[in-house]
Order: C-alpha cells, then structure tokens, then sequence
C-alpha cells in the first residue's frame, strides 16, 4: 500500500502536468503512478519529466541501451517498481525480451556486445552503496563510447538512484501492465511487486 494516493488527472490544477501526463497514458498505457504521487508539487513533477525527458530520450546513446541500463541500476538498487517499468521500456524500445530475460548474466551472455557490456557493468557498480565504480570501469566504457555519451550513461544511472529511492520510500502502487511485463521477462530472477502492490 503506497504512503501517498497518487493523484487522478482530475485533481491536478496546472494543465501542462496534465498534457504531460496523457502523453505518458498514450505511449506507454498508463500513467506512473510514482509521478502522480509527486504532482502534489508542480515544479518537482515538472522538473523530473524534464529532466527524464534529457537523461532517456535525447543524445546519442540509444534509447534501448539507456533502458537496459535504468533495468541494470534498478537491479541493483532493489527497486521491484522500477525492474518492472523498466522491463517494460526495454521492451517498448525493441530489446530482446530474452535479452531482458538474461540481464543479470550480462558478462557470460553472447546476447550483449562489448559496448554494452561496459555501460551495463557501470550501471551495477555505480548504482550500488556503497558506490563501486572504479577508474577501469570508466577505461572500459571509453572504448566504446565518447565523453558525452559517459555522461549520458552515467545520467541514466543516476536518474534511477532518485527514482530507487523514490519509489521504495513511497512504496508506490505499481500498474498492472509493467506488472505484468516483468512477471513475464524477469519473473525468473524471482522478481515479484513486493511492497509495490
């Protein structure tokens, strides 16, 4: 049970919140219930859809991998409402649901190439406290990819220790369909909604 109701459409005053949100309902089939519950201050939710706007869906580094590596952090963080929604982007944005499947055996796995191996293992290591990236870890990830792709990977990383933390402090309701989608994919791994339900 969440400590905060997430807020209906109806019951938001500032109608760019409200666009927004449809936005969310159209392309992804619901709304997140963890931004409903931060509506309750217009500028955190603005500023939040903002800023996950930048991290996940502009630069170069594909959305898919972004995504993966959200799933990656969240994994480690232990966040089961962030796993499933993020199960449920990966697979919106055309990964492999066995590749989803097998994320926590990225190393072995001949389903990830070497670039992605490298922002995944940062993704692990950074998303764990405490902290565990380390200076070849950075080596690793400059093989593959630019500075400013650095940042946009560790930007992802980053945008989900908030949403972790977020989300487990709120125990945020999670929606049936990433339930679903993570029942599905990563239901092998032993993930279940937990406290999220």
């Amino acid at each position: 049970m969440p400590h905060l109701r997430p807020l209906e459409n109806h019951e938001i005053a500032d109608e760019s919140i409200v666009e927004r949100f449809e936005h969310y309902a159209a392309t992804r089939g619901f709304t997140p219930n963890s931004i409903r519950t931060m509506a309750r201050r217009p500028d955190i939710v603005k500023a939040f859809m903002a800023l996950n706007q930048a991290v996940l869906y502009e630069g170069t580094v594909s959305a898919q991998l972004k995504m993966l590596v959200s799933l990656a952090g969240s994994f480690a963080a232990g966040c089961l409402y962030c796993q499933s929604h993020m199960t449920n982007l990966a697979h919106l944005y055309d990964a492999p649901d066995n590749k989803i499947a097998d994320l926590l055996n990225f190393e072995e796995s001949g389903q990830f190439s070497e670039a992605e191996k490298a922002a995944l293992n940062l993704a692990f290591r950074g998303s764990r406290a405490p902290n565990e990236a380390r200076q070849q870890d950075f080596d690793r990830l400059a093989m593959h990819f630019s500075e400013s792709e650095i940042v946009e990977i560790v930007a992802s990383i980053a945008l989900f220790g908030f949403l972790n933390r977020w989300n487990d402090t709120m125990a945020t309701t999670l929606e049936p369909l990433p339930s679903a989608r993570a029942a599905e994919l990563i239901g092998d791994t032993g993930w279940q909604a937990g406290k999220h339900i």
